[in-house]
């Protein structure tokens, strides 16, 4: 079967910087409903359309294609007491602007005595991409993931 609009694809991937340094590698298959249903990055969607099963490719992305570039004004430092005694390094917090509906999450990037360091950009933001893949199935969504807009089940969304 071909990688067409509406098929859920299965593929095993690892997903790399410049350096080849690792940042992903699932040790399952991960599945996507294709066709422009945001499951997937855009430029390895555009690579695997009308391919088939056992197809390998790899994709270079560069940041305005994945998680964007790292913008600096989304590091804020807050005052210590806004956050739990037990805040650490790695922890994650939603907020946004005042007045704003859009949250963000922030992730605590350093902590001094009275002030912590957030920061509001995806870890992997600024970075180029490398995404190696191969797919492993290929079948038709069915008609509640196509109504869901996202894959259900093995490898997929669980409600």
């Amino acid at each position: 079967m071909r990688i067409e609009k509406d098929t859920v694809v299965s593929l095993n991937y690892e997903l790399s910087d410049l350096t080849g340094k690792v940042m992903e590698k699932p040790s399952e298959p991960v599945s996507y409903l294709h066709g422009g249903y945001d499951g997937i990055f855009p430029m390895v969607e555009e690579k695997l359309h009308s391919q088939e099963v056992g197809y390998s490719c790899s994709v270079l992305m560069e940041p305005e294609n994945t998680f964007g570039e790292y913008d600096s004004q989304l590091v804020r430092v807050e005052p210590r007491a806004l956050f739990p005694d037990d805040v650490t390094v790695g922890m994650q917090f939603e907020g946004g602007e005042e007045g704003s509906d859009d949250a963000m999450i922030y992730t605590v990037t350093d902590i001094a005595e009275d002030k912590v360091v957030v920061d509001g950009n995806h870890p992997l933001a600024g970075v180029t991409l490398r995404f190696d893949c191969t797919v492993t199935e290929v079948r038709p969504a069915t008609a509640e993931e196509l109504s869901h807009g996202h894959v259900h089940g093995a490898h997929g969304h669980e409600h």
